[in-house]
């Protein structure tokens, strides 16, 4: 046999002694320890204390499986093979150790491995083991710093449970501001026009009626020129608040439809029961007693019209609108300051 395929067998051997051994570590294969010679010494992971006793390497093999018990991958990045004579070999290999872990911080971090190989009594046993892994962080009875990657995994889903609680608040937050009327604070006509489609098509699934008020600030123009667009922002918050109060049934929704106007929407409501609740946001209008110098009772009015109908195929939601908001100008030319029930 010439040197060149002598030394070519050798390679080949210190090879195969490597992969052996790195295939049953990354497997957590425990006949591992069998390779271990009985004047093995070592040192494990982060620790700078020499083990000399085989018993001793062979429990902290069973630390390392146990601690991660599923498979372990290996990505090499370099491996130098060293034939220092007949009966001795040496690998040193730089490698990254990928943990079956969901968070992959330690993957970074370069782990190092110099195996010492020595033939006895016909077998290749390892006589030495000097890992290195450099996370720094493992405690005692650990390989890897478990303990301390649990707590990173706790703070991490603290953060991401914090942070996601945020962006909700912050969500509803925003979808309040694009759903409310900046001045007044109740819905706003997007809203209006969402919740309306959305209780048409219940009522047509249902068969059940949907009443819609319309309310207007009666010479609204009069008062803002009088007294000013400040006064004029302050009434309208006055009769939007007095609105909501008055309106309390769940599922009703107050809004404001447009400068002056504002609705109010009444889900499985006849005609007559909104008419009587039209009456009272007329009457709590009134008394707020607010001065309107250019109308004829002396305070602020709203005229209001109101419409009932029970959608179906035959209507759509702007028909409801449209009778409502007709009332509501018939309320305007009857002298203002009252309402008006749409005619079917």
């Amino acid at each position: 046999m010439t040197s060149l395929s002598r030394q070519e067998d050798r390679q080949s051997l210190i090879r195969s002694l490597f992969d052996e051994y790195i295939e049953m570590y990354a497997s957590r294969d425990d006949r591992l320890t069998e390779h271990f010679s009985e004047n093995f010494s070592g040192y494990a992971g982060s620790s700078d204390l020499l083990v000399k006793d085989k018993k001793e390497w062979i429990k902290i093999t069973g630390y390392d499986f146990a601690q991660v018990p599923g498979r372990v991958r290996i990505e090499m990045l370099d491996l130098f093979l060293q034939d220092i004579s007949d009966d001795v070999v040496v690998v040193t290999a730089f490698f990254h150790i990928h943990l079956p872990l969901p968070v992959h911080f330690l993957a970074r971090e370069t782990a190092r491995l110099v195996l010492i190989f020595r033939l006895e009594g016909g077998n290749w046993k390892i006589v030495h083991s000097g890992i290195s892994i450099p996370f720094g962080l493992a405690r005692d009875g650990e390989v890897y710093p478990m303990l301390h990657l649990q707590e990173r995994n706790r703070e991490l889903e603290t953060l991401v449970e914090e942070r996601t609680q945020a962006l909700k608040e912050l969500n509803d937050k925003l979808d309040a501001l694009s759903n409310t009327d900046g001045l007044t604070g109740i819905a706003n006509r997007r809203n209006f026009d969402y919740v309306l489609a959305q209780e048409w098509n219940r009522g047509k699934r249902a068969g059940t009626p949907l009443a819609l008020i319309m309310v207007d600030a009666d010479l609204f123009k009069h008062f803002n020129d009088h007294y000013g667009h400040m006064a004029g922002d302050d009434c309208l918050r006055a009769i939007a608040q007095v609105m909501t109060q008055t309106v309390r049934r769940a599922g009703d929704l107050v809004a404001r439809y447009g400068g002056e106007e504002f609705v109010v929407l009444l889900p499985r409501m006849s005609g007559d029961e909104a008419m009587k609740t039209a009456e009272n946001i007329l009457h709590e209008v009134r008394s707020l007693a607010l001065p309107h110098a250019e109308t004829f009772p002396g305070f602020v009015t709203v005229s209001l019209g109101v419409a009932s109908l029970v959608p179906s195929e035959q209507h759509a939601p702007e028909d409801l609108l449209s009778a409502a908001d007709a009332a509501m100008y018939l309320a305007k030319q009857s002298g203002r300051n009252c309402l008006q029930m749409a005619t079917n």
